[in-house]
């Protein structure tokens, strides 16, 4: 079986699952925030039970809108805080919480082997730890609350292949939007994205979440990595329970295996309005830009902001930009404080805030006018997705939005720092 099917199986108390097949499976964590969980919170009202099936395996992070932006939001932050509070769920406040898909992770919530569903199409970011994880809609998550189970369908699994080694300022935001960029939004349709080979094995955690978090870009149900060294070292101290690693079968039946040398890619760039509208930076053509953000549940870890900062060490945004750094967690940003990279940001001209998904959705801190054009380090550049619907945005990796708001136009960061 491969690493998708053998957790399913495990989880769906059967020897083994095969694509197509219906299963049961139980699950080991059910998320949702302040946009999702107000719909599951209601439809769990309706099914008629008093309490969730464990409260320590219901997670509610409002992040989306908060610090609340309206009154609208408040009333639905004051929901989702009023339900946790009730049933005990294991909650994050603002202050001490942060951009979901970073958060759990970093507190031990989420470990290999597990099944992790979320209200959030995200949610498998968590692939990046072994883990089978997937969003779900708010009715579905409202059953998990109730009963600790799905229902799905197995996903066929695409295995990819990455061999050599990665070039400078090349990351794993590099690896998936040349990826999404081979096979299309639809590429891995309810597909399981299996990503292996050096490249991958070479890869740090924080890239490998990056990765995950994009699998959903190419349609996939959810995107995986085996479990190594790296991903031990990464849950040894964090983890709070025990945990089950699984590894795919050498003979596990793959619908199809696809290989890349990344040897000599450059960094990318998703032009609009797709992920999958993407080229490699010296072919975007110096697009003038008037915002840039780098952060969001993609690139929102201290490996990103280190990267960012290096770039902007020294030099300073260039004056017809916004740029805009928004850390992933508050354990990120005053991880940031002590290093010194805060101090980067702000005195290169930038503008730096809470933890919040924010801008990545047209929420609010960046949304865009018509006319306008923003670099950006989130995940979807849809029409409308950051505001206006005649705005643009080009996702790249952090290196590259760093370089480009110092230029004022989308460049290489070879072209800024070298």
């Amino acid at each position: 079986m491969t690493l998708a099917e053998k957790i399913l199986a495990a989880h769906a108390g059967k020897a083994r699952v095969d694509p197509g097949e219906l299963v049961n499976a139980r699950v080991d964590l059910v998320l949702s925030n302040d946009i999702t969980a107000p719909i599951a919170i209601r439809e769990f009202r309706r099914i008629g039970v008093s309490r969730v099936f464990d409260p320590r395996k219901v997670v509610m992070v409002p992040d989306h809108f908060t610090p609340n932006k309206d009154i609208l939001s408040a009333e639905q932050a004051r929901l989702v805080r009023d339900f946790a509070l009730e049933q005990g769920l294991v909650y994050f406040e603002v202050g001490r919480m942060g951009i979901e898909h970073v958060l759990l992770p970093e507190q031990g919530l989420v470990l290999p082997g597990d099944v992790v569903i979320g209200a959030d199409s995200h949610t498998c970011t968590y692939g990046a730890l072994g883990a089978f994880s997937t969003g779900m809609g708010s009715t579905d998550i409202a059953s998990a609350m109730a009963s600790g189970e799905i229902w799905m369908k197995v996903p066929a699994t695409i295995r990819f292949v990455y061999r050599g080694s990665l070039p400078q300022w090349v990351g794993g935001k590099d690896l998936i939007l040349h990826t999404i960029g081979d096979i299309g939004v639809d590429g891995a349709l309810y597909s399981a994205m299996e990503f292996s080979g050096e490249a991958v094995r070479n890869l740090s955690m924080d890239g490998r979440f990056t990765m995950a978090n994009m699998a959903i870009e190419a349609g996939a149900k959810a995107g995986l990595f085996a479990v190594d060294e790296a991903t031990e070292e990464y849950v040894r101290d964090r983890a709070r329970r025990p945990y089950q690693v699984y590894q795919p079968d050498r003979d596990a039946g793959y619908e199809r295996v696809v290989e890349y040398d990344i040897s000599r890619i450059e960094p990318q760039v998703a032009c609009p309005h797709s992920p999958a509208n993407t080229r490699p930076v010296s072919q975007v053509g110096g697009i003038e830009i008037d915002q840039a953000v780098i952060g969001s549940c993609t690139n929102g870890r201290l490996e990103d902001l280190r990267i960012a900062a290096r770039v902007l060490r020294g030099r300073q945004v260039h004056p017809r930009v916004r740029c805009i750094v928004i850390p992933g967690s508050q354990r990120v940003y005053l991880e940031a404080l002590r290093e010194g990279l805060m101090e980067v940001f702000v005195g290169s001209g930038a503008a730096v805030s809470t933890p919040t998904c924010g801008p990545c959705l047209g929420g609010y801190m960046g949304v865009l006018a018509a006319g306008e054009r923003c670099v950006s380090t989130t995940n979807r550049n849809f029409v409308g997705r950051m505001g206006s619907p005649q705005s643009e945005v080009y996702l790249s990796n952090p290196a590259v939005a760093a370089a480009s708001a110092v230029a004022g136009r989308i460049v290489s960061p070879v072209e800024v720092a070298g």
